[in-house]
């Protein structure tokens, strides 16, 4: 520890580049993260929010929920036989205010259960970000699919579909804005429920997230970039290190001449990275948490502590490999030729 100290306030300007473009990196990491859990919430935070279970959908829909019909016997066979089962449908569509001005929104509507909101004909609960946008309970709103009028009943927090504020309707209305009887989707809660059933596809809440087309490609390209700014990381300490091992190979060859052992040396190395990569990491954590307290509302960003965690446990693993892959030349070092080598 003091010899890694030491060689740190030694070539400090060194160990500052290395810190200051680990934090760089590390922090463009945490606010990409928080970007995609935020993304992610505000493109499904209605499904995600579920308990475990499977949704089932009809086999001839290719896995395209929109495109499903589960037939009324088999949805009334299912819901007798499966207590908390429940079917639902979601449909991407338009709420008209009174002045005209149209709002998008993803209606949702099922039948009785504990897991999606009750809803009467006639009413409609909204997600909370139209009711920053002025709408207010007891509004009348309309849709050009349905010939009544909607009442706003009041507002849930984080449900979005699509990246659309959810709009819970009662299943009948549901049913005359569409013109069909059949619903979408069946959901089971509880782990291991995944059974085969006739004419029906069987997907994990995971799974059916991957059946929303704008979910799977958003996700992929933000966590490709994730993982490309780590390995980067990874990079940068392994080119560092080489280096800073490469000049150091006379003084190397003379430590160990004096009976210093490789394992040592590689502690000295070891050292010097947790010293750079934790104090890089205390830095971007702490600023990219003070960006996820003043980030603006609109802007869908979520990073919580377990990401925080475990991004940071990465850093570090990235860090120490390396670090170590960079410092296997030190156990090929003979100390005479090293020696002789740094006199040249």
């Amino acid at each position: 520890m003091n010899i890694a100290w030491k060689e740190i306030k030694k070539s400090k300007s060194r160990f500052i580049i290395l810190g200051s473009i680990v934090f760089l990196v590390s922090f463009l990491t945490f606010i990409i993260t928080g970007l995609a859990n935020g993304l992610s919430q505000d493109n499904a935070g209605l499904i995600k929010d579920l308990p475990k279970g499977n949704f089932y959908m009809s086999e001839d829909a290719e896995e395209m929920y929109n495109l499903s019909r589960i037939e009324t016997d088999l949805q009334d066979q299912l819901l007798r036989k499966e207590q908390d089962a429940v079917a639902l449908s979601i449909q991407l569509g338009f709420l008209n205010e009174e002045q005209g001005k149209q709002h998008s929104v993803a209606f949702v509507a099922s039948t009785d259960s504990m897991l999606f909101e009750s809803v009467n004909p006639g009413e409609v609960v909204l997600d909370s970000s139209l009711e920053e946008e002025g709408f207010k309970v007891g509004d009348t709103l309309t849709n050009n699919q349905y010939r009544g009028h909607f009442i706003i009943k009041g507002f849930v927090n984080n449900k979005k579909f699509s990246h659309a504020p959810v709009a819970y309707i009662n299943l009948d209305d549901y049913k005359e804005m569409n013109g069909r009887e059949e619903t979408q989707l069946i959901f089971i809660p509880g782990e291991g429920t995944s059974r085969e059933l006739a004419g029906l596809q069987s997907f994990s809440t995971k799974e059916f997230l991957k059946t929303i087309p704008s979910y799977t490609a958003e996700q992929t390209s933000l966590n490709m970039i994730v993982w490309f700014l780590v390995v980067i990381s990874g990079m940068l300490f392994a080119i560092f290190f080489y280096m800073m091992n490469v000049q150091k190979v006379g003084l190397y060859g003379i430590l160990k001449a004096i009976g210093v052992k490789t394992s040592t040396l590689f502690r000295v190395m070891w050292i010097q990275m947790l010293l750079v990569t934790l104090t890089a990491l205390v830095i971007s954590v702490a600023l990219s948490q003070i960006f996820n307290i003043l980030a603006p509302n609109e802007m869908p960003f979520t990073l919580n502590t377990t990401a925080t965690l475990q991004l940071s446990g990465v850093f570090l693993v990235i860090g120490f490999i390396g670090a170590t892959l960079s410092g296997m030349q030190i156990r090929r070092i003979e100390p005479l030729k090293a020696i002789q080598q740094g006199e040249v």
